[in-house]
């Protein structure tokens, strides 16, 4: 007779709680299969969710959620969690549209008590969640589930910094994989691998101890690794303790009995803010995964017996790596290029730049406002930056791109990948706010690729730009097929293309929306209507020239970009309006990203949701067409 999996029973946290300990470490094993197949059919981040399945059965059978509230920092290795909380039959639907996101959702369940997708933020929700407690609110503890690359951050260092000054009852777990999405940088990451052996808790570091010689020789190796180097102070504790934490670890985050009774005990124990620092492996009991460079950590869809993930359809080369290998030619040129990245060396492209020329790429972790004054301190020197983060990323550092770059006109290239509507990842990674955040700031020079082509005369324009910060933004995902240029051209500043040329209806588009224009045109083109096409190349400055003659021969214009209101649309007709251009009787329409935010599904689907594909273009059109006049041509020539 078949016994029925552990998994099967197990409709929510408090079912664990009935389990012996060697009942969670099958269930663990069984959780682990569960995601591997979960993962197979969808695709996402399955590295770090099989690194921490130990510590999600410990923690929820161990602290009583949802009123203690766990909460995973990024939120990309939520999947197990997601499992045990009652979404396992969902799991099919994860990061798909109308599905379950592929991070921590409030609105989702009531065991995602924080939302997440930007590193370093748990310990400061955390913190704000026991205060909460102890001012009488109906929530009980609170944990922080932190990787060893997202603790690197300086969120994550203030926060530590105010729970030690506070000294309430908090629980920080450190999961140190040594690992994150590029393999950790800085000092905090080396601190991290040499720490004291000091502890408060003796009987739990004794544990940790005696524990230390049964781990497996990579975890034997990382944990002897984190005891050889105290903080050079005599009779001093490690760096948490000197915040005001209990200090316990380092624990196999694997061994399942250990991270039991290390959370028992501290659970009993704690008076004040805790760490638990506990070493796992990310991809850990899938060998492809464990083998694999990146350990897996962002996947399509695979087959299981072989690991192999299914390949995309398109033959066109993507944009990052347009970028990476533009950039890394322009650098074989001028050797005061240099490259900036925040923990994301492939993710950007700069990583060809790196094998190429290692003395001259900057993965500075995940401190995207260091970066950006790093970036700028260079600028200033004379070298010449090219600052590669995600636009989504870069909302981090908006206040050094005003202050340390735009304030003092240094040219620092920014390089936004991911702009625009991203897909599975959802609202927290969509590029949608770029625009008008960047081109918004006196002297900034602001572009957006309509092709993979342009992307490349985009690139050789930052490298030319020296009299002040330039950026330009491009999708993700694969170009459109076109011929490629051999070398980049440097653009004029501030100078659109024009793709077409007609009568009727202008459609002026920034960025790689372009293609929908030309679907939309070649419809209307079909029922009657002539249409002018323009790539406009610049959010900033804008081609004024070429606004002007678009409004004096035509009925209607309509702006179209792949950015939130109060971008380049609002910028057009501002500028429109002070030129009187409006005056006329001319019809000016803006499509950009609706008010609102865009769950995860795919990208076409995304822009679908917003209105922004051909479909829309043509509605927005015979919309202002049945508005100005019956014959178009008779309204021009009433003009």
């Amino acid at each position: 007779m078949t016994k029925t999996p552990l998994l099967d029973r197990v409709a929510g946290p408090q079912d664990l709680k009935q389990l012996s300990n060697t009942d969670l470490k099958t269930l663990a094993d069984e959780l682990r299969t569960d995601v591997i197949d979960a993962v197979s059919r969808t695709g996402g981040h399955l590295g770090s969710s099989l690194g921490v399945v130990e510590l999600t059965v410990g923690i929820h059978a161990v602290f009583d959620t949802p009123r203690d509230k766990v909460i995973w920092d990024v939120g990309h290795q939520c999947y197990p969690h997601k499992i045990l909380t009652g979404r396992r039959s969902r799991m099919g639907t994860l990061r798909q549209k109308g599905g379950l996101s592929g991070f921590t959702k409030r609105s989702e369940s009531q065991y995602d008590p924080f939302g997440a997708a930007h590193s370093s933020t748990s310990i400061s929700a955390a913190l704000g969640f026991t205060v909460g407690r102890d001012m009488g609110m109906p929530t009980g503890d609170a944990v922080a589930v932190i990787g060893d690359g997202s603790i690197s951050a300086g969120m994550a260092y203030e926060a530590l910094n105010n729970a030690g000054h506070e000294g309430r009852r908090l629980f920080v777990i450190l999961n140190d994989n040594e690992m994150s999405i590029a393999p950790p940088t800085g000092a905090m990451s080396t601190y991290l691998s040499n720490l004291s052996r000091n502890s408060p808790f003796a009987p739990l570091q004794a544990i940790a101890e005696g524990m230390e010689a049964a781990m497996p020789k990579p975890m034997r190796d990382g944990a002897r690794r984190a005891r050889e180097l105290v903080t050079g102070v005599e009779n001093k504790g490690t760096f948490f303790e000197e915040l005001g934490f209990d200090y316990i670890g380092p624990i196999d985050g694997h061994d399942m009995e250990q991270v039991l009774n290390t959370l028992r005990a501290a659970r009993t124990r704690a008076t004040g803010p805790v760490l638990i620092h506990a070493c796992t492996v990310k991809g850990k009991g899938y060998a492809p995964a464990e083998g694999s460079a990146d350990k897996y950590h962002g996947v399509s869809k695979f087959d299981v017996a072989t690991g192999e993930q299914s390949k995309g359809k398109s033959n066109a080369p993507s944009y990052t790596s347009v970028f990476g290998a533009t950039l890394t030619d322009l650098a074989s040129e001028d050797p005061a290029i240099v490259a900036v990245t925040a923990a994301m060396p492939s993710g950007t492209g700069v990583d060809k730049m790196q094998d190429r020329f290692p003395g001259r790429v900057f993965d500075v972790g995940i401190a995207e406002q260091h970066a950006v004054t790093f970036a700028a301190g260079m600028a200033a020197s004379g070298l010449k930056p090219f600052c590669a983060i995600y636009s989504t990323f870069l909302q981090r550092g908006y206040d050094q791109v005003v202050h340390d770059v735009a304030l003092q006109g240094l040219p620092v290239r920014f390089a936004l990948d991911r702009a625009g509507l991203v897909g599975a990842d959802g609202a927290t990674h969509a590029g949608a706010f770029d625009i008008g955040y960047l081109a918004a700031l006196p002297g900034m020079v602001v572009m957006a690729a309509s092709d993979e082509a342009e992307l490349v005369h985009m690139v050789a324009t930052a490298a030319a730009h020296d009299s002040g910060p330039i950026a330009f933004r491009y999708p993700r995902g694969n170009g459109r097929g076109v011929e490629m240029p051999d070398t980049g051209d440097v653009l004029e500043i501030g100078r659109g293309r024009m793709i077409q040329d007609g009568t009727d209806v202008a459609l002026l588009s920034l960025g790689s929306n372009l293609d929908e224009c030309e679907r939309a045109a070649a419809r209307l083109e079909a029922e009657g209507t002539s249409v002018t096409i323009a790539d406009a190349r610049f959010a900033k400055p804008l081609d004024m020239a070429m606004i002007r003659d678009l409004a004096a021969r035509h009925a209607v214009l309509v702006t179209v970009e792949q950015g939130a209101m109060g971008g380049f649309g609002a910028m057009v007709l501002q500028a429109m309006a002070a030129e009187g251009l409006l005056d006329r009787g001319l019809k000016v329409r803006s499509m950009h990203l609706p008010d609102h935010f865009i769950d995860q599904a795919s990208p076409e689907d995304m822009y679908a949701e917003a209105g922004l594909t051909a479909d829309g273009i043509v509605e927005t059109v015979q919309a202002a067409l049945g508005q100005t006049a019956t014959n178009v041509v008779d309204l021009i020539a009433g003009e």
